[in-house]
């Protein structure tokens, strides 16, 4: 069985530290007016990013579980 260190310490690492980058960039993405969340389809790429740094997370935990478990 993989170790702590060989499964799940790069996935923190990388939705972690990555997740830091990506947090900055929204915020800077914001700040910047770049986005306009009065406009309708600028909300839904917005949520299109969002959902989609938690649906990759998400898939890429039940991999690591799939992996180890079975």
């Amino acid at each position: 069985m993989p170790s702590f260190f060989n499964s799940w310490l790069p996935f923190i690492y990388l939705y972690g530290v990555g997740g830091l980058f990506f947090l900055l960039g929204i915020i800077l993405i914001r700040k910047s007016g770049a986005i306009d969340m009065k406009k309708k389809r600028h909300r839904y790429w917005y949520k299109v990013i969002i959902f989609g740094f938690f649906y990759f997370a998400l898939l890429h935990a039940i991999l690591i579980i799939a992996a180890i478990y079975w």
